[in-house]
């Protein structure tokens, strides 16, 4: 099968082709219809992220069809489409684990990071953290709900009953749970690099009640934000626009160190927490309310071919939604749904 391989940190992905996996008694094989391009990518790419399996297959957003499945599986249907997300196995028994906190697992693996991901014409993957998939939503556009709608979900639901929520860098994530935020009847603010009107106008178009650059201030106190960029220097910024009581979620896997800020930022029983992994609760939950809410994605296509070009596109901040591989020669570079 065709793959895209990165060997070294730093990159690039390179197309190969390789032997077609084979499954364990436990597992699924999948033929990848379809595999969103996300940040966390370009972190295990750039080696931010230092416990990577190399060589690897990037990709965590799949979703695929079942074409074989392992003696001891039970669970789903040879042709069934399934969605395989970043939370790859856990061990189940550890205390966070018991507790319902999977997402802390301390032998937890990951799709695309230690375990081979989606950028590939095959995957492997555990069915028990696979989920079925709403058939409202065609392969590219079911392909982000994966990790950019589970992640922001999680992020979503730990700002509370938050009525003002901020939105800090408005890419994959925001893009989906801006629609779920609107349905519970919340005002957005989204907040995007300085400058970029195109971004802003997206937001807009999405139900943001207002859309600034980072270095502006909201036109009123936020109640929540949740800070999606990877940038360290948004934190006090976050703090400083949001209100006595309210919290500040930082959702990504990493981000660059923050800067010291003075206590009174944080004074008045604000909050600071992050947001980890994701649980396989908060996908039932995401699934179950994706389409009642309207979700619809916007999503870039590009072949299996392309995944160093899509990478760099959303580098630069040229995706506005999310990037999509398509493998076989259905992917075209630059087609949009």
């Amino acid at each position: 099968m065709k793959a895209m391989i990165l060997s070294a940190a730093g990159g690039p992905l390179q197309l190969l082709e390789v032997p077609r996996p084979k499954p364990a008694a436990n597992q699924l094989l999948l033929a990848v219809r379809a595999c969103g391009v996300c940040r966390t990518d370009l972190h295990v790419l750039d080696g931010d992220l230092q416990q990577a399996r190399l060589p690897l297959v990037l990709g965590h957003e799949i979703v695929g069809i079942v074409v074989e499945k392992g003696a001891n599986v039970r669970a789903f249907d040879l042709g069934q489409r399934v969605g395989v997300p970043w939370l790859g196995r856990t061990c189940g028994h550890c205390r966070y684990c018991a507790s319902g906190a999977e997402n802390l697992c301390d032998t937890a693996e990951f799709t695309g990071y230690t375990l081979d991901g989606g950028y590939a014409e095959l995957t492997l993957a555990d069915p028990h953290y696979c989920f079925s998939l709403p058939d409202e939503y065609a392969d590219a556009e079911a392909a982000p709900l994966l990790c950019a709608g589970l992640i922001g979900y999680r992020s979503l639901v730990a700002t509370g009953n938050a009525q003002r929520l901020g939105i800090y860098g408005f890419g994959a994530a925001a893009h989906i749970i801006a629609q779920v935020a609107r349905w519970q009847g919340r005002e957005l603010f989204a907040f995007t690099k300085p400058g970029d009107s195109e971004g802003q106008d997206f937001a807009r178009q999405l139900g943001a009640v207002w859309a600034g650059g980072a270095d502006q201030a909201p036109p009123q106190g936020l109640d929540a934000a949740i800070i999606f960029a990877p940038v360290g220097d948004l934190l006090p910024q976050a703090l400083r626009h949001t209100v006595k009581g309210g919290t500040v979620v930082c959702a990504g896997i990493h981000m660059s160190d923050i800067p010291s800020f003075p206590y009174e930022l944080l004074w008045g029983e604000r909050c600071v927490r992050s947001i980890a992994n994701l649980t396989r609760r908060d996908g039932d939950e995401f699934f179950a309310i994706a389409a009642r809410a309207g979700v619809r994605t916007t999503v870039e296509q590009f072949p299996l071919a392309a995944a160093n070009e899509a990478l760099q596109r959303l580098r630069s901040g040229q995706i506005h939604g999310a990037a999509v591989l398509i493998p076989g020669p259905d992917g075209a570079v630059g087609q949009k749904l």
